[in-house]
């Protein structure tokens, strides 16, 4: 009889102490748990042992090099996440219909609120909703951001077990934003980790607006995964607010499905972290949709600040369009892969895909390649990305009006980024985004007057 081979007996060095803390978290969680969660979170980490952490001869990662999150040591947070500081909820003023927060991880009730929604809606904690409702959770937990070939989505999946549950029912309309807090913070002697596990349901002809901030103390390591499904005809407006500590890693994987005329949109803006990955994928499944992604990031510094971006049009007519700007300053360096895939048969494709970078320093560096692959014969398809330079003549303009040179760039830059700024609906983070970049910038007050 074959014996079949264990996670342990795939472990390398790197990965060994994760499949041991593993074993440690299995012998902690309740019982009774669902067979389907545990099936799930055993395929994560056999996945993982098989996979290992990715190298700089892997064409996905030969940009970002993880050895510092392979070679260290982290531990499971012990802190009571309720007796986190209320201080630090101050992070983004929202007005909400419903405010979640996790502590490297864990859900605190005393920190959350939820005010009146719409009947049938359920916004609550994933430990919570499969613990209670687990029918609603288990037909799409692990469905869509598949382990595949990414060992942190598997890593995330082996140590599955809280993040925020939001299901709207068909027809209902959200008038508040939700927001989705996640802090996190290294003990005094040791770097935590936390896997954040978010499941997003818009049903039909429903009408939502989520936020999801992120942001930290210490060194820590953040790996959430977000799936999110917009139904037939839904409107989904969603936010990534990644304002983690320098000293923190933070890779993240937010996965969309789009149903028939569903409208999801996503703004990603990253200016934290000091190594930051978001892989942002989206299969539109079904005809009418769509959908838009667009992301701004800030580096400077040796921040580092990797964006893979898939979009995959499985059914004809649909439309997407893609906006991804980033603006680095010091040794900071930025990396840009995004593919559009137009399946066979998906026809009337009209897709858009642009990655343009603003290079502050001689010595920070950008890597971008947008690709289209296309099997259908009747689309209209358009990527492209520029690396570049403030224009020396657009300087000289302004600073023949009487603006110092200092301000003169840093006016040059805000206008860079507003093509994103404006480009947010929701006025509280648009608003916060504007008062960051005239806090960041040089001369930021001469830039507010200006704007």
């Amino acid at each position: 009889m074959a014996v079949m081979e264990t996670p342990v007996a795939r472990a390398s060095e790197t990965t060994l102490p994760w499949l041991a803390e593993h074993e440690r978290f299995l012998r902690a969680l309740p019982a009774g748990e669902p067979a389907p969660l545990q099936a799930l979170r055993r395929l994560g980490i056999e996945r993982f042992a098989t996979l290992g952490f990715p190298t700089l001869r892997q064409e996905e990662w030969r940009f970002t090099n993880v050895a510092p999150i392979a070679r260290g040591t982290f531990v499971r947070p012990e802190s009571d996440p309720n007796a986190a500081d209320p201080a630090r909820l101050s992070v983004l003023k929202l007005d909400t219909s419903a405010r979640l927060v996790f502590v490297d991880g864990r859900f605190s009730a005393q920190l959350s609120q939820i005010d009146e929604l719409p009947a049938g809606t359920l916004v609550t904690s994933l430990a919570e909703a499969l613990a209670r409702t687990p029918d609603q959770v288990l037909p799409w937990l692990g469905q869509l951001a598949t382990i595949g070939d990414h060992p942190f989505v598997a890593l995330n999946t082996a140590f599955l077990q809280d993040g925020a549950f939001v299901s709207v029912p068909r027809g209902a309309v959200i008038e508040k934003p939700i927001h989705l807090l996640f802090l996190s913070s290294g003990e005094a002697d040791r770097p935590t980790f936390s896997f954040p596990r978010n499941l997003i349901v818009a049903g039909e002809n429903s009408h939502m607006t989520l936020v999801e901030t992120y942001t930290g103390e210490g060194v820590y390591l953040c790996c959430p995964v977000t799936e999110m499904v917009a139904g037939p005809a839904s409107v989904v407006d969603h936010y990534k607010l990644q304002r983690e500590s320098r000293d923190a890693f933070h890779l993240a994987t937010f996965q969309i499905e789009g149903q028939r005329s569903a409208t999801p949109s996503s703004h990603s803006i990253s200016i934290g972290g000091g190594l930051v990955r978001n892989d942002v994928n989206a299969v539109l499944n079904g005809e009418g949709i769509d959908c838009i992604l667009n992301g701004l990031y800030l580096a400077d510094g040796r921040q580092l600040v990797d964006n893979h971006m898939r979009v995959e049009h499985a059914k004809p007519h649909c439309g997407s369009h893609e906006l991804y700007k980033g603006i680095l300053d010091g040794k900071a360096r930025a990396v840009f892969n995004g593919l559009i895939h137009v399946h066979k048969g998906a026809q009337k494709t009209d897709a858009k895909q642009s990655n343009r970078n603003l290079l502050l320093s001689p010595e920070a560096i950008a890597n971008s390649n947008p690709q289209l692959e296309i099997f259908a014969d009747d689309v209209k398809c358009t990527h492209g990305s520029t690396v570049g330079q403030l224009d020396d003549d657009a300087v000289f303009y302004l600073r023949s009006r009487g603006i110092g040179a200092e301000a003169a760039r840093s006016i040059l830059t805000y206008a860079f980024a507003s093509d994103i700024v404006e480009r947010i609906r929701l006025e509280p983070v648009r608003r916060d985004l504007e008062e960051f970049l005239f806090t960041r910038l040089p001369q930021g007050e001469v830039v507010r007057q200006a704007v």
